[in-house]
C-alpha cells in the first residue's frame, strides 16, 4: 500500500520548541510573543455602526443565519454570522468554538475577523466564501474525477493534519463543513473548513467520551464513547469515499440504520462504480477506514500516500522576489505596534490579494503541517535558486516568529513578507488602527496599547517602562496619544514611501 498506518510509524519529534506559556485558547506562546487571536475584537459596540449588514440571507438554521455585510470603513465584504442568544442552548460551548476560530491560522481553514454582542444576538464576522458548499458539489457533479478529488482531499487533511498538529480534534468532517472561496473549477479553487461547533481541545493520550457527528461521517469509536482525533481521519476516508462515487459507504434508510453499519464498519468497492478508479485510491480509503483508530493512517502520512503525491498537484516552483529576503529582514526591525499592525492586515487581506503568497507558503510547507521551520525556509529557498543563505536567516526568523511558538504561522508569514503597495493603503491602515483604538476615539493611548499588546493573552516581557517608550517612538507630537496620522507615518517609516505633506517625514 502506498500508506503506513499511524500504528506502524515511530512519533517524530514536533517541529519548533516553546518555553512559553499557553494563552486561553491553549496555544503556546513565548514571554513577548503576539499571538494572532489577540488581534481578533470582541466588540461591544452596535455592530451597524461598523457594518451595513444585508437583508437577504446566505443560508438560515436553527441557531440564527448568515448574511453578507459591508465593513463602512474599508469597503471589504464580509460574512455575518448572527446567532440568537435565546436560541443558544450551550454558550459555553460557543465561547469555546469562538476561542477556537480566534486561533485557527491556515490557508484551507475560514478566518474570523471580530465578534460584536448585544442584548439579543452574537455576530461573527468572518471571511465571505462565495463558491458555496462541497456538499452541493458532490450534489452537481454527482461524483468527481480521481485529480479532482485528490485536489480536495489534499487541502482537507492538510487543514486536519494542522488542527491535530495544535491539538485540536474537528469531531464533524462532512461535506456540508467545507466551503469553496470562489465560483471558480475545483483546481482553481480553495477549499475551506467552516464550522467550528463541536470541535475540542485534546492533549496526548487523552480519550475523549462526548459522543459528537453525524450518521454517515462518524467513526466507530466515537459511537463506542471512547476515542481520540484519529477518528477525524475516519470521517475524510468517509468523505474521499463519497468524492469517488457519489454516495457514502455506510448506507441506510434511517439514521439506526446507518450506525448499525458504521458500528460494523464492513465496506466495499461496488465493482460497477468503482471499476475504474485507481487501487492507490482505495488503498487511501482502506487506510482511513481502518476500524481500529490505531492502525489507522494518520493525516500527515494521508499526505505522503501515493494518491496524494500522484494525483494532487505537485507543488509549484517556488519564485521569491529578490526582495523576499530583504523584506523578511525589514520586518524584523519594526517596532511590535507595526508588526503587530501587518499581522492584523495580513489576516484582513482577501484571499485574491495573497494568492501568490498563500501558493509561496504552501511550497516552502515541505510536510504539509501548515506551519514553517527554518529547515523548510532554507530548503525553499535553496529550491528558488538562492545562492547564498543570509548568514542572519535563523535571527530573521525569530523576529518573523512573533508567539514565539518556534515555528511560523500562516499569518505570520504573510505579515512578513506583504508588499507596501497592500499594506499602506489608508483603509487597510485604518481596520489595524481601529484593533487599538478600543474606546473609538480615534487616538491610541497607552493604556490601549497595553490592553492589546498585553491583554491577558500572554505574559509580555514588555515592562511599563517599554510600552511607554513604544508609544513616544510613534507619538511625534508629543501629546501622549498616537493619531492616525501618526500611525500612518510609522507605518510608512522604513518602505521608501514619499511624505508629500511632511519633510520631515515624522508626521503624515
Amino acid at each position: 500500500m502506498g500508506c503506513a498506518p499511524s500504528g506502524n510509524k515511530a512519533a517524530e519529534p514536533k517541529k519548533g520548541a516553546s518555553s512559553g506559556k499557553k494563552n486561553v485558547s491553549g496555544k503556546e506562546v513565548k514571554e513577548g510573543g503576539m499571538g494572532k487571536a489577540q488581534f481578533i475584537i470582541d466588540n461591544t459596540g452596535k455592530i451597524t455602526e461598523f457594518y451595513q449588514i444585508e437583508k437577504k440571507k446566505l443560508g438560515e438554521g436553527s441557531y440564527g443565519s448568515v448574511s453578507r455585510a459591508k465593513n463602512l470603513s474599508t469597503g471589504a465584504i464580509r460574512a455575518c454570522k448572527t446567532i440568537s442568544k435565546h436560541r443558544m442552548s450551550n454558550p459555553e460551548r460557543f465561547k469555546a468554538e469562538i476561542a477556537l476560530m480566534k486561533i485557527m491560522d491556515h490557508p484551507n481553514i475560514i478566518k474570523l475577523h471580530e465578534t460584536f454582542e448585544d442584548h439579543r444576538n452574537i455576530y461573527l464576522i468572518m471571511e465571505l466564501c462565495s463558491g458555496g458548499e462541497l456538499f452541493d458539489r458532490i450534489i452537481d457533479a454527482g461524483h468527481f474525477t480521481e485529480v479532482q478529488a485528490a485536489i480536495l482531499m489534499q487541502q482537507i487533511i492538510r487543514a486536519i493534519y494542522y488542527m491535530h498538529e495544535n491539538k485540536v480534534c474537528h469531531r464533524d468532517l462532512k461535506p456540508e463543513n467545507f466551503l469553496f472561496t470562489t465560483k471558480e473549477p475545483i483546481d482553481k479553487n480553495t477549499l475551506k473548513i467552516i464550522d467550528f461547533g463541536l470541535s475540542c481541545k485534546f492533549e496526548a493520550g487523552q480519550v475523549l467520551t462526548t459522543k459528537a457527528g453525524t450518521p454517515y461521517y462518524v467513526a466507530p469509536e466515537v459511537l463506542a464513547g471512547k476515542y481520540d482525533h484519529m477518528s477525524d481521519l475516519w470521517s475524510c476516508g468517509v468523505i474521499m469515499y463519497v468524492l469517488l462515487c457519489g454516495y457514502p459507504p455506510f448506507f441506510g434508510e434511517t439514521d439506526s440504520e446507518v450506525l448499525a453499519k458504521v458500528r460494523l464498519g464492513n465496506f466495499a468497492f461496488n465493482t460497477n462504480d468503482w471499476k475504474n478508479i485507481s487501487e492507490d485510491a482505495k488503498d487511501l480509503i482502506r487506510g482511513m477506514l481502518k476500524f481500529k483508530a490505531k492502525e489507522r493512517t494518520s493525516a500527515e502520512q494521508a499526505l505522503n500516500c501515493e494518491w496524494i503525491i500522484n494525483k494532487a498537484p505537485k507543488a509549484k516552483n517556488i519564485n521569491l522576489q529578490e526582495s523576499f529576503v530583504d523584506n523578511l529582514r525589514g520586518f524584523r526591525s519594526q517596532n511590535k505596534l507595526k508588526k503587530a499592525a501587518l499581522q492584523i492586515i495580513a489576516g484582513q487581506l482577501n484571499e485574491s490579494q495573497i494568492k501568490s503568497l498563500r501558493e509561496t507558503f504552501q511550497a516552502l510547507d515541505n510536510n504539509g503541517d501548515g506551519f514553517l521551520t527554518a529547515v523548510e525556509m532554507k530548503e525553499g529557498m535553496a529550491k528558488a535558486g538562492l545562492k547564498e543563505m543570509p548568514p542572519d536567516l535563523q535571527a530573521i526568523l525569530d523576529g518573523i516568529d512573533a508567539d514565539g511558538s518556534g515555528k511560523i504561522d500562516y499569518t505570520e508569514f504573510l505579515a512578513a513578507t506583504l508588499d507596501k503597495k497592500l499594506y499602506l493603503q489608508e483603509q487597510q491602515c485604518w481596520s489595524a488602527f481601529r484593533v487599538f483604538d478600543r474606546n473609538g476615539d480615534g487616538r491610541i493611548s497607552l493604556q490601549e496599547l497595553k490592553d492589546v499588546l498585553q491583554n491577558g493573552e500572554v505574559t509580555n516581557a514588555f515592562g511599563g517602562q517599554d510600552m511607554e517608550s513604544l508609544l513616544q517612538e510613534v507619538d511625534t507630537s508629543g501629546d501622549g496619544e498616537i493619531d492616525f496620522d501618526e500611525f500612518m507615518a510609522m507605518m510608512r517609516k522604513g518602505t521608501g514611501a514619499i511624505d508629500t505633506d511632511n519633510k520631515d517625514g515624522n508626521r503624515m
